[in-house]
């Protein structure tokens, strides 16, 4: 299950694990989309603190274009 709101500066979704049950369930994911970045947000229950992790524009592009390619090295060219 997922969420999305549009707040004044950022695009924001949550994804809910709603996984099989009796299978541990991860935390939330909060995604938060800017016009020059995207941040991934998950709160990390053995150090009682969330984990952030900020991706550039282009390693945003660089991760969607992952998702469909085989195992390998890559370099995206602009325009292509």
């Amino acid at each position: 299950m997922f969420t999305i709101e549009h707040d004044f500066d950022a695009t924001v979704i949550t994804l809910v694990d709603d996984g099989e049950a009796g299978v541990r369930l991860q935390e939330d994911v909060i995604i938060s989309a800017f016009d020059e970045c995207v941040t991934v947000v998950q709160y990390d229950p053995r150090t009682d603190r969330e984990q952030t992790v900020t991706l550039s524009m282009t390693q945003l592009r660089d991760l969607a274009a992952a998702l469909d390619l085989p195992e390998g090295a890559y370099k995206l060219e602009p325009g292509r």
